[in-house]
């Protein structure tokens, strides 16, 4: 299945080479991109793509606004892509708002090229956490500086089996569906389902607003290892 992606950044030349470097790629299609947030709305709600690369900060609407919009469209709006935010800082407010809105993942502008091509298809396929310490330290540092823990997450995690509550630990450590699938001795598919229980009844967009998720609940705190 090829992945279809759009590209959203106010640099012409990181929007060419980012398209040249992705259209190389026998499994991925960049069918439009856009030089702000709010064309890239536009061009998204036109062309369908799976993946959007939305750059951070952007004149006339920036990255996370965007994001919300795609990720929280009005009534009658059916498509919601992936989005995956690029910034040019990995500790930053306006990523970790984004991946609270439903964004999947972030990527540090100057990564190898072959982190950009990695970094779409695992945003594509959803089955891991993007550059899971990286994420895992941008979400610890934020929920770190909250000035106290939210009560509602912990409550919701009382809708959870403890076997879904064990499954939602693992993806907040960053594990992928096979490692989870390994530790607790389960088939993949197993794992598959519960983790589609678990953003069900919490009622989250993906990996990375479970992180969030566990962190803002108590289950996993800033400096536990994993």
């Amino acid at each position: 299945m090829t992945i279809r992606v759009i590209i959203v950044d106010d640099q012409a030349m990181v929007r060419a080479g980012f398209a040249a470097l992705l259209s190389a790629q026998p499994d991925i299609d960049v069918v439009g991109e856009a030089p702000d947030g709010r064309q890239g709305v536009q061009v998204s709600r036109t062309v369908h793509p799976d993946v959007v690369l939305m750059d951070v900060r952007m004149p006339e609407m920036d990255g996370l606004s965007a994001a919300r919009e795609l990720l929280d469209p009005p009534p009658g709006v059916v498509h919601r892509p992936k989005v995956l935010m690029l910034t040019t800082f990995d500790i930053d407010d306006y990523v970790y708002e984004a991946l609270r809105a439903g964004a999947s993942g972030f990527l540090l502008k100057d990564a190898p090229p072959a982190d950009l091509i990695a970094a779409v298809r695992v945003v594509a396929s959803g089955e891991a956490l993007l550059a899971p310490s990286v994420t895992r330290r941008l979400i610890a540092d934020f929920v770190d500086r909250r000035p106290a823990p939210r009560r509602d997450p912990a409550l919701r995690l009382n809708g959870l089996t403890p076997r879904e509550t064990e499954v939602l630990e693992l993806i907040a450590r960053g594990l992928s569906n096979q490692e989870i699938a390994g530790h607790l001795v389960l088939a993949e598919q197993t794992v598959k389902t519960h983790i589609g229980r678990v953003l069900g009844k919490l009622d989250l967009r993906d990996r990375a607003q479970a992180v969030i998720f566990a962190y803002e609940a108590g289950l996993v705190r800033p400096g536990d290892g994993g």
